[in-house]
C-alpha cells in the first residue's frame, strides 16, 4: 500500500515527511488540543516543550489531554531518546483513566519495540497491574489473575535487582492466595454437602498448587475430617499427622491431635450424608 507523503517544518525549521494517515491523526490531535488546552499548547512546540507541557497536564491528572501530547511525540519523535518515556506515559495516562487493557497494550508496546529502555521494569510491572486490576473476586474467572501472575513471576526473572520487586512479591502472593481461595470455596461446598470424594480431591488439590497459602492448614486438616467421614482411617490417620507436622502452631493442629487419640485402627464403613 502506497501512502501520499507531506513535509511539515518543524519548530527548528526542519522538515519532517510523514505519510497521509499519520498527518491526519496528528492533525486531529491538534484540533482537539486547541479546543481543550487554550492557546498555552503550540503546535510549532520543540519535543522537549511538548514533553514538558505533557508532564505538567499529567501531574494535574489531566490524563486525556496529556495522552494527546504524549501520542503526538510517539509520532512525530519515534526516534528519539524521549519517544520511550512518551510510550511508557500513555499507559500511565490510560492507567490513570483505569481503562486497564488499553493500558496493557500501550506498555506490551514499549516492552515490544523498546526493549532496552530503563522503562521496561516499570512497563512490565504496571502490565501485571492492569491485569491484577481487572482480576474479579475469586468467585468468578481468574483469567486475568493468572496473566497478572505470569507477568509478576516473568518481572522476578527479568528484573531481581529492581527496588519493585518486594511490592511485585506482595501481588504475587495476593493474587495466588485468591487462586487458593477459589479451588478451597469448592472442596469447602463438597464437604458441606456431603460429598466427601469431590471434597478430597479439591482439598488435596490446594495442598498441591497452594500449600504455601493460608488455605494450606486448613485444607490439610479437612481432607483428614473428609476421609475420617468416608471411613478412610488409615489415610485420615495420615492426614491429621501430616496437619500437626507441617502446621503445628495452627489452631486446627488441638482438634487434629484430638482426633488421632480417637481415630479407629482400621477402615469403618462411611458416614451417610
Amino acid at each position: 500500500m502506497s501512502f501520499i507523503h507531506f513535509a511539515v517544518t518543524d519548530g527548528n525549521h526542519s522538515k519532517r515527511h510523514y505519510p497521509l494517515p499519520i498527518l491526519f491523526l496528528l492533525f486531529v490531535l491538534s484540533l482537539s488540543l486547541s479546543s481543550c488546552g487554550g492557546s498555552r499548547i503550540k503546535a510549532t512546540m520543540t519535543l522537549e516543550e511538548r514533553l514538558q507541557v505533557a508532564q505538567q497536564l499529567f501531574e494535574k491528572k489531566n490524563y486525556f489531554e496529556a495522552k494527546n501530547q504524549y501520542r503526538i511525540i510517539t509520532l512525530s519523535y519515534s526516534g528519539s531518546n524521549l519517544a520511550d518515556q512518551a510510550q511508557f506515559y500513555i499507559g500511565e495516562c490510560h492507567f490513570g483513566l483505569k481503562e486497564y487493557i488499553l493500558a496493557a497494550s500501550e506498555y506490551e508496546r514499549l516492552l515490544k519495540i523498546y526493549p532496552n529502555s530503563q522503562w521496561v521494569d516499570d512497563a512490565k510491572y504496571k502490565l501485571g497491574l492492569c491485569y491484577f486490576q481487572l482480576s474479579p473476586k475469586s468467585s468468578l474467572d481468574q483469567e486475568y489473575t493468572l496473566k497478572a501472575i505470569r507477568e509478576f513471576q516473568e518481572f522476578l526473572e527479568e528484573f531481581r535487582t529492581s527496588p519493585l520487586v518486594p511490592t511485585v512479591e506482595e501481588k504475587l502472593r495476593q493474587c495466588r492466595e485468591k487462586l487458593a481461595q477459589k479451588v478451597y470455596a469448592a472442596a469447602e461446598q463438597y464437604y458441606k454437602l456431603g460429598y466427601f470424594d469431590a471434597a478430597v480431591i479439591y482439598f488435596n488439590t490446594v495442598l498441591d498448587k497452594h500449600y504455601d497459602s493460608k488455605y494450606g492448614p486448613m485444607a490439610q486438616f479437612y481432607l483428614g475430617e473428609s476421609l475420617r467421614r468416608m471411613g478412610k482411617a488409615v489415610d485420615a490417620r495420615e492426614a491429621y499427622q501430616r496437619m500437626l507436622d507441617k502446621y503445628a502452631s495452627h489452631d486446627l493442629a488441638t482438634r487434629a491431635r484430638q482426633r488421632l487419640q480417637r481415630l479407629p485402627a482400621q477402615d469403618t464403613a462411611p458416614e451417610s450424608k
